[in-house]
């Protein structure tokens, strides 16, 4: 439940939870010190702030893209009776940001309590639900010729079935953002949208250029050694995704426009732009997951991994389902591995608003909150004039 303070003014200010208000302690250490202002958007949108509010707490634990530099390079870090952890502290706000801003909310406190169960047992689940549905239509073990896979299930179906899951997902997701940008940019002192401020943002994203620790030599993953590793492996997930989602828009255009229905030849675009994507839709998670796995415990919240883990099984078996459902489309394999992989993609689809794929929609807007933020006068050399 949100908790606000009445002033004297007559508004209400959000109070702070412990979390936080840890962000803001810390935030207040760093900056009296400032060594760290040069490694990433974080620190230097901090410097324009001498209070943070919870609306500032929250979009500076957005803007962290907790590389953990920061924390290797800092004298006030436990031993310290400071005990300053940015990316610890960062992380915790992070994740209740999510179930927070999420919508309906409900389903985001869900899923931030049992991502990893979540999101395989609805997998699972649907998976189960369509192989019995398949075992009952008798086309559970059944070739089909040129691998069909619309004489199992027809396209306005699939279409209908998959659009509405998808629909929702963007909707919930356009929604929770909405809310975040309304909280972290307020009416009162709105932000001018500027183009220059989105194409640099927009690359931001696109180069992912805070994981590389603040100096181009990567992040701090388990110790004090540099690698760009987590970076790489987060490109192969991104542009892995990007493939795929590209191969299901041509497919679509295919279809619609060209009259041409699949299942298409191996050699064709939207194949081509699906293997390549499935591939990156394997290294990527199989090495994210494998770094997590070694993960320094000072760098995160540990009540993340659950959700961490689930969104990256959930990829992993995505596109291993999908490839092998285009390697075996021509055996009686068909019918079993194509209720698997519908399975597993409307699951990732139910999912998808309160799964750590919402991570990215929230970060994008932080980043382009400071993009149009660093464009505009700095409030207090302003005050100081």
């Amino acid at each position: 439940m949100q908790l606000f303070d009445p002033q004297a003014s007559g508004t209400l200010i959000p109070v702070l939870n412990l979390d936080e208000s840890e962000v803001q302690r810390q935030m207040t250490i760093c900056n009296a010190c400032r060594y760290c202002e040069g490694f990433c958007a974080v620190f230097p949108a901090m410097t324009r702030r001498l209070e943070f509010t919870q609306a500032d707490v929250h979009y500076l634990a957005n803007l962290c893209h907790n590389c953990g530099a920061c924390l290797h390079a800092c004298q006030y870090a436990a031993p310290h009776e400071f005990d300053v952890n940015i990316p610890k502290a960062m992380a915790k706000v992070r994740l209740d940001t999510y179930a927070e801003y999420a919508w309906p909310q409900a389903l985001g406190k869900l899923y931030q309590r049992n991502g990893l169960t979540l999101a395989l047992a609805s997998g699972a689940g649907l998976a189960l639900f369509l192989c019995l549905t398949l075992m009952l239509m008798g086309n559970l073990f059944t070739a089909i010729p040129g691998g069909n896979f619309y004489e199992i299930f027809p396209h306005n179906t699939l279409a209908l079935m998959f659009g509405s899951v998808f629909g929702f997902a963007v909707l919930a997701l356009t929604l929770g953002v909405r809310r975040f940008w309304r909280n972290v940019s307020p009416v009162a002192a709105p932000l001018p949208l500027k183009t220059a401020a989105a194409l640099e943002a927009t690359a931001n994203v696109a180069k992912l250029k805070y994981l590389d620790g603040g100096h181009g030599e990567g992040c701090n993953n388990a110790d004090d050694q540099f690698t760009l590793w987590r970076r790489r492996f987060h490109h192969f997930t991104f542009y892995g995704f990007m493939l795929c989602f590209a191969a299901t828009g041509v497919a679509t255009l295919f279809h619609y426009l060209l009259n041409w229905s699949a299942p298409y030849p191996i050699f064709s675009l939207p194949v081509l732009l699906g293997i390549a994507g499935g591939i990156g839709l394997l290294i990527g998670p199989a090495g994210l997951l494998w770094l997590n796995l070694r993960r320094n415990p000072a760098h995160g919240d540990e009540k993340q991994k659950p959700m961490d883990r689930g969104f990256i099984a959930l990829l992993l078996l995505i596109s291993a389902s999908g490839l092998a459902l285009l390697a075996f489309r021509d055996t009686p394999a068909l019918g079993l591995l194509l209720a698997v992989h519908l399975g597993l993609v409307m699951a990732f689809f139910l999912t998808m608003p309160y799964s750590k794929f919402a991570h990215g929609i929230f970060r994008s807007a932080a980043l382009l909150k400071h993009a149009i933020e660093k464009r505009q006068p700095n409030p207090i050399n302003a005050g100081s004039d």
